[in-house]
């Protein structure tokens, strides 16, 4: 999951807990209580994509070198 995503998922979250009302769907679905899953979710999606970005852009630094195994003539 990528910055983008785990920002959408804060927003989408904010929105469910703040600006619905709780009982928009009924006594059965607690929209404040998804909204705080959302926000869970994607705060904890944004601190994985910056711990985890700087492992991304490491790449290996080593080259190949072709030996043959040949003995040397006498």
């Amino acid at each position: 999951m990528g910055v983008g995503v785990s920002i959408f998922f804060l927003t989408l979250g904010a929105i469910l807990r703040f600006a619905i009302e709780p009982d928009v769907f009924g006594q059965s679905v607690h929209m404040d209580t998804i909204g705080v899953i959302f926000m869970i979710v994607g705060g904890v999606g944004v601190v994985l994509s910056i711990v985890l970005a700087p492992r991304r852009g490491r790449t290996s630094d080593h080259q190949l070198m072709h030996r043959e195994n040949n003995p040397p003539e006498i």
